[in-house]
């Protein structure tokens, strides 16, 4: 009889240190489970954080090295280019005689810009490839190798095209040099360092299309061929 009730005893006794081992020892390691779906969960915002912050840090350098880039052409040399007749025919020729397009009508896509220190800056329809757009750059004289231009499936290229023939580069000192007489009777008004053409449904406009002055601001329109089509206050 003693030896039952000892051993029913020690039974109880070895039970409780089971309960309290394990008690202790999920205080101490929490189920694994949970404790996994916390990590796995803590893992993924920290990826999504990450994600954002790639995105941000990568728009931010787009935007940055847009505006280093303009800023390079407007702060630099000032040479009269953009209402030099002589210097911007040189340049429509030179484009005229690249090895690619010689026979070949050439098409300006979307936009082409000219500075005043000498720069233009253009992208033009492959001469082989109908579907290809290349970028070229005009700097002391020379246009450079073209660079091809990525397109998204929703470039409609057809309808951003406007031939050559119908944009004589003599046409940007025509422009630049109405623009810069309306800017000189406005005061604290600066004559343009940037004077550019975009398209689109196969159509030109003319920019800058505002004149700002200290005390007023103009809103300037040209014809296709640089002529004067409107000007007026805002």
């Amino acid at each position: 009889m003693k030896k039952l009730i000892a051993l029913m005893i020690c039974s109880q006794i070895l039970f409780g240190c089971k309960q309290i081992t394990k008690s202790v020892e999920e205080t101490f390691k929490p189920n694994d489970s949970v404790a996994n779906k916390v990590a796995q969960d803590k893992s993924s915002e920290n990826e999504d954080h990450f994600h954002t912050e790639t995105q941000t840090t990568s728009s931010t350098t787009v935007e940055t090295h847009t505006s280093t880039y303009t800023e390079q052409h407007l702060e630099g040399k000032k040479t009269g280019f953009l209402t030099n007749v002589d210097q911007l025919t040189k340049a429509e020729k030179e484009l005229r005689k690249l090895p690619q397009y010689l026979g070949k009508e050439i098409f300006i896509y979307t936009n082409i810009n000219f500075y005043d220190d000498g720069h233009i800056s253009a992208m033009l329809q492959h001469p082989e490839n109908p579907k290809y757009v290349d970028s070229y750059e005009y700097n002391a004289g020379k246009w450079s190798a073209p660079k091809p231009k990525q397109l998204s499936v929703k470039d409609e290229v057809n309808s951003n095209l406007v031939s050559l023939n119908s944009i004589p580069f003599s046409n940007v000192a025509k422009v630049t040099g109405i623009y810069n007489e309306k800017a000189s009777h406005i005061e604290g008004a600066k004559p343009s360092d940037h004077t550019y053409i975009t398209i689109f449904k196969n159509k030109i406009e003319w920019y800058p299309m505002n004149i700002n002055g200290t005390r007023e601001r103009y809103y300037i329109q040209f014809n296709p061929d640089g002529t004067l089509k409107e000007f007026k206050q805002d």
